[in-house]
């Protein structure tokens, strides 16, 4: 009997094999957990998402749209369909144009910064709006954030304000839900990993190169140690933690020289 044996759930922002919504999957999977995935809108990405997931035997793997409430009720009402009801949502999902992440920040456009925002933080409330009726007691939801957040990181930009927005909505959400359906909010704050998201951030080496000189641990994190992580929150393991943002980052973020 693995640790996730009998848990239902669904990951939403599986990319690709490098992503780190992915690592949190594999760990889930490996513990028995039964998953199901979203993908963008489109019969690429489909391909794409399908032909990661598949192996898992994904009874659920659907399009939707994080900027439509629509799609996303549809997307639930499917998930009720297969499930009955869920343990545990991972959101994974973030987005920003290439021009506000290029630029410097104080050029950033109205448009691009609400797309970035409702994208990359609103999403987060969207599904859990969405979910509220489909969460069991207990219930877990996991986010993805970075500690542009709270300190300037160079080229990380407008998705560091958005980031600074959804670690707030994880902190009201966990006030929530907790009170109203008992489900756990929480957030992984994670050290740099190539992924596809981070492809876009410019001057992305020069963070990997930088934060072995600095973090405790003398070393970048693995993305599996992102996904150890995802597990524990998903798990009965944090049953009595919610509200927070966990760094998983070898110790960089508590470094003040």
């Amino acid at each position: 009997m693995g640790l996730m044996s009998g848990k239902k759930g669904v990951v939403i922002g599986v990319a690709n094999d490098r992503s780190l919504a992915w690592s949190i999957t594999e760990r889930l999977h490996r513990e028995g957990a039964e998953i199901g995935f979203s993908h963008l809108p489109g019969e690429k990405m489909e391909r794409r998402v399908r032909k990661l997931v598949e192996p898992l035997n994904a009874k659920l793997i659907e399009p939707m749209d994080v900027t439509s409430d629509p799609q996303i009720a549809e997307f639930f009402a499917k998930v009720k369909d297969v499930y009955g009801s869920i343990d545990f949502l991972v959101h994974a999902v973030a987005f920003a144009s290439r021009d506000s992440l290029m630029n410097r920040f104080y050029r950033t456009g109205r448009e691009d910064f609400k797309q970035a925002m409702e994208i990359s933080a609103y999403s987060l409330v969207a599904v859990c709006q969405h979910a509220f009726d489909l969460f069991r007691e207990g219930a877990s939801v996991l986010t993805l954030t970075y500690l542009g957040s709270i300190r300037f990181v160079p080229g990380y930009n407008v998705m560091g304000v958005c980031k600074a927005a959804l670690e707030s909505c994880v902190r009201y959400l966990a006030a929530d839900l907790g009170d109203l359906r008992r489900v756990r909010v929480n957030a992984i704050s994670a050290g740099p990993c190539r992924t596809l998201s981070s492809a876009g951030i410019d001057g992305f080496d020069k963070m990997l190169e930088h934060y072995p000189t600095k973090s405790p641990l003398r070393r970048n994190i693995d993305a599996d140690e992102v996904g150890k992580a995802g597990l524990y929150f998903c798990s009965e393991l944090s049953s009595g933690v919610t509200g927070e943002i966990h760094y998983v980052d070898a110790g960089y973020s508590m470094v003040g020289w």
